[in-house]
Order: structure tokens, then sequence, then C-alpha cells
């Protein structure tokens, strides 16, 4: 089982940068893959980004690519979410999940989940 406890979120001004951790804890594996996850109110959870804890490699959702970047630091079981220009849309409770499911952006792979962490963005 995987524990995964996120932090950072906050009130943030539209173009304004917030950085968000998801510390890994439990039994984990070398092929599991990491994401984020976001839900606005009255809209499903939505993708946004994963990385693989091994190879480090990243895909992302497009309505975040090339304002939003993952990284891992796998000595301190930590995945990060860096997130630069925010819009008013990125408004969310942002969620850390695993999966061994490299590639996939369908919640319903993501096996275990952090509680969340809100992120407000306001103009």
């Amino acid at each position: 089982q995987v524990q995964l406890v996120e932090s950072g979120g906050g009130l943030v001004q539209a173009g304004g940068s917030q950085r968000l951790s998801c510390v890994v804890s439990g039994r984990t594996f070398s092929n599991i893959a990491m994401g984020w996850f976001r839900q606005a109110p009255g809209k499903e959870r939505e993708f946004v980004t994963a990385i693989g804890w091994s190879s480090g490699r990243t895909y992302y959702a497009d309505s975040v690519k090339g304002r939003f970047t993952i990284s891992r630091d796998n000595a301190k079981n930590t995945v990060y979410l860096q997130m630069d220009n925010l819009k008013l849309e990125d408004t969310a409770v942002y969620y850390c999940a695993a999966t061994r499911a490299y590639g996939s952006s369908w919640p319903a792979d993501f096996r275990s989940w952090g509680q969340g962490t809100q992120v407000t963005v306001s103009s």
C-alpha cells in the first residue's frame, strides 16, 4: 500500500507560480508512475501530468503543457508539481496519485491517492 501526502497549496494571483509536493511512503515499486490530477467544483477529476518513478519520463495534459512541470526526487521520495503562469481556470483541488500503468491518464488506473491540496488562483 502506497501512502501519499500533498502539500503546498494556497492562494496565488493569476500569472504567478506555486509548487506542490507529494511525499510517497509505504510499499512502492520501481515500475510505478506518479501523477497529478485536479478537480474543480462541479467538474470531473482531470488528469494534469505524470512521471515514471524510475525513468523520469513525463507526459502532460494539453491544458498545462509549457506551464506546469512535474519532477521527482527519489532520495526524498517526493514528487513535485511546479505551476507557472497560473490562470483562473487552474483553481482546483490537486491530488497526487500512483499507478503501475505508465502512460495512463485515467483516474481508475491510479490506485493510491492523497487527500488533496487546494490551489486558488485569483485575479
